[in-house]
């Protein structure tokens, strides 16, 4: 338990410095898919090949992927690094010295950051969707990326290869008597290899695995509450009729 409050610790303070939020971008609604068995599956294929070079999950083990309908010999051959075991946790394979000079800082730990990132404009995983869907190619930038929901982000578009690059149309609106600049939308400015939809699906099954991995327990814990409100529901019952019958001879 002590590891896991650590972990969340530091996937709060340290994302301030890689994937920051305090952005009034509006957030779009990530799709709920933590009960799909597939879509976790192709999330945690895109985790390991696009976010774990960088980013750690130091409190998820390769092993507790089967949960999610993987075997020990699927999760070995096509999500493990040739030096990691089935037990090992999931270990960034970048140096760190090297991370902090290129990026500013040591990319945080990615286990609980879909519940690290909630806040009052959306959930940790509309922030993750909507971050994820919203870099642009920036000339002035280090890294030539930057992003919409945080602005002057330190880390690069992982998933541009997939997405192609994008830049944001802008225009002017008034907000409360003053004008502002809006994004109105994109001007796709070199296609990626999936389309719009297919991108935003695989983004989706992204978050979601990450959502999951946050608290892989999650749904069997809400389903046991399910079977726990049941049965106090019935037992309100039964002790309400026990009462009854145990006091209409003292009245």
């Amino acid at each position: 338990m002590k590891k896991i409050l650590l972990g969340f610790a530091l996937a709060l303070g340290l994302s301030g410095a890689a994937m920051a939020s305090g952005s009034s971008f509006p957030l779009d609604k990530a799709p709920n898919r933590t009960n799909d068995m597939a879509a976790l599956q192709n999330g945690a294929k895109l985790f390991v090949n696009y976010c774990l070079s960088c980013h750690s999950a130091a409190f998820m083990r390769y092993n507790r992927l089967r949960d999610i309908g993987l075997t020990d010999k699927q999760i070995a051959e096509n999500l493990t690094f040739p030096t990691d075991k089935i037990g090992d946790t999931m270990k960034a394979s970048i140096d760190p010295v090297q991370a902090k000079e290129w990026f500013g800082a040591n990319p945080p730990d990615l286990t609980v950051i879909a519940r690290s990132r909630a806040g009052a404009g959306g959930s940790g995983s509309d922030y993750l969707y909507t971050f994820l869907r919203s870099f642009y190619r920036d000339t002035e930038r280090p890294t030539g990326w930057n992003n919409l929901v945080f602005h002057n982000v330190g880390m690069p578009n992982p998933l541009w290869q997939l997405q192609g690059e994008r830049e944001p149309i802008h225009a002017k609106a008034e907000s409360h008597g003053v004008e502002v600049e809006v994004v109105k939308g994109w001007e796709t400015v070199k296609p990626g290899t999936m389309s719009e939809a297919e991108f935003n699906s695989n983004v989706g099954d992204l978050v979601a695995y990450m959502q999951w991995m946050g608290e892989p327990a999650q749904n069997q814990r809400v389903r046991l509450g399910v079977w726990v409100l049941l049965f106090l529901a019935a037992f309100t019952i039964v002790a309400w009729r026990l009462n009854a019958a145990f006091w209409k001879d003292v009245k």
